[in-house]
């Protein structure tokens, strides 16, 4: 089986979130399983550095402009770069310019992804080409469009890893794209008179995926579905919605082989685990002390979130002798808040604005407590990163998190499934409420040591989503 995965972003070459992780880990998780699995990337600047040497398959001129399409590999999958500098060769992020403004040409740019994914499917490359195309979020969400338009014959996947970014473009734009006119309407990509590269794959995909199971169930409700609901409720009646839980890297998040952390440790042996914790501690500008409780933040600085909680609820952490480690970016009344908070309780508080990746890698490595408060949560990664750590997350009952943290309930506790600590609604009182029985728990040094090493043993490998998938693409072919 020949599978052609299309995105925007592939760890460890480019990433600006969790995309760029699967998209780094499924296609190598299913060419162990047997499948012939190759990439499609826009050539950023960064990807094309990573990748070094490439062979070029071949050109051809686009409604974006003359397009040479190159094949390299990276750690044994190949990856497919379509390389035209005028789109592509941009500083700042794959969407978005220095001062954060989105590309005005973002819909060339990403309608020209899924077009190339489509001639590729049509047998561009003469000595290969695929059975399934499996396109990620709104940036490919054009593919299963042109696929259906053109007649290839091909299976067509798409994958929701965040339903809130839609990709909407105006409607003028349809000509340029060379989208079918009689395809602008509400069965369609049409979404309240706009385009939406979203809604193209929801729509024309053979079968549409979502990160986790809960997910896939909140998506077909208003609350959650962004006004795609109707359609996502219909593809679930047809049996064509799914949720399959993303998994963990464990070439990179394994920590008795990270090279990253100050020292390494497993299940059996946690005792270097305070190891890092002390490093963290010094690296935050915190209080070097073993016994307080650490809590750690390593997120986007948004609403969606949940960060806004976390500072309703940090005065009670404080009070009680915790200490907050935070590394994130986004919004900019937030970022002040933390910062205000780091100034107001030094030794307590400490805030790294950005991201890096090695120092992520300390961060879950060293605290106590990883929180996921977000208000929704497709799956979300952070969480899994801290069970492999032993870094108990704290997460809020919604989407991915739901399916991955179990609740150190005094009956979870008791059967030994207690993974993390669970909250339910989605304020600074239910989430202090979490807090609390956090505390308790790290007053119970063996009870809290039995849930590291539960949340530790933990498996979240990429190889049972894998075979999920292939399960998946056999039964579409079929």
């Amino acid at each position: 089986m020949q599978v052609l995965h299309v995105c925007s972003e592939l760890f460890p070459l480019l990433k600006t979130g969790g995309l760029a992780d699967v998209a780094g880990a499924l296609p190598a998780a299913q060419i162990a399983e047997g499948a012939d699995v190759r990439v499609l990337i826009p050539a950023f600047p960064d990807v094309k550095k990573g990748l070094g040497e490439t062979q070029v398959i071949g050109t051809l001129a686009t409604f974006a402009g003359h397009v040479t399409l190159s094949l390299g590999y990276f750690d044994g999958v190949g990856i497919y770069l379509i390389d035209v500098p005028g789109l592509y060769d941009r500083p700042g992020s794959p969407y978005h310019d220095q001062s954060s403004f989105a590309y005005p040409d973002n819909h060339l740019r990403f309608a020209l992804l899924s077009w190339m994914a489509c001639e590729l499917a049509l047998n561009f490359d003469p000595h290969w080409k695929p059975d399934i195309v499996h396109s990620h979020d709104w940036h490919a969400g054009l593919c299963s469009a042109y696929i259906r338009a053109r007649n290839a014959p091909v299976r067509t996947v798409f994958t929701v890893h965040n339903l809130a970014f839609q990709g909407l473009f105006g409607a003028h734009h349809l000509d340029e794209l060379y989208i079918p006119r009689e395809f602008f309407q509400m069965h369609g990509l049409e979404f309240y008179g706009q385009i939406s590269f979203l809604k193209a794959g929801l729509f024309y995909s053979d079968h549409v995926t979502t990160v986790s199971p809960t997910y896939a169930k909140e998506i077909t409700r208003p609350e959650f579905g962004y006004g795609m609901e109707s359609l996502l409720l219909e593809r679930e009646m047809q049996g064509r919605l799914t949720g399959i839980l993303n998994g963990v890297d464990e070439a990179i998040w394994q920590p008795r082989d990270d090279v990253l952390l100050s020292a390494r440790y497993d299940a059996d042996d946690l005792r270097s685990k305070a190891v890092n914790k002390a490093y963290l501690q010094r690296a935050m500008g915190l209080d070097v002390d073993d016994s307080r409780l650490v809590f750690a933040v390593v997120s986007r600085l948004t609403s969606q979130k949940g960060l806004d909680l976390v500072l309703e609820a940090l005065p009670d952490l404080l009070e009680r002798g915790g200490q907050l480690a935070l590394l994130g970016a986004g919004d900019a009344v937030l970022q002040q808040a933390f910062l205000a908070a780091a100034a107001d309780n030094p030794g307590q508080v400490g805030v790294q604005l950005g991201y890096h990746e090695a120092f992520s890698h300390r961060i879950i490595g060293g605290a106590d407590v990883i929180m996921v408060p977000s208000r929704f949560e497709p799956c979300g990664l952070t969480q899994l990163y801290g069970l492999k750590y032993g870094t108990l997350p704290l997460v809020r009952r919604t989407g991915g998190l739901a399916d991955t943290v179990v609740d150190c309930a005094l009956e979870n506790l008791a059967d030994g499934t207690a993974s993390g600590f669970v909250f339910e609604e989605a304020t600074g009182k239910s989430l202090g409420n979490a807090i609390r029985r956090a505390f308790v728990l790290w007053s119970r040094p063996k009870h809290w040591r039995h849930v590291q090493q539960h949340a530790m043993g933990i498996d979240f490998g990429w190889k049972v989503a894998a075979q999920e998938y292939l399960t998946l693409y056999n039964r579409l072919m079929s």
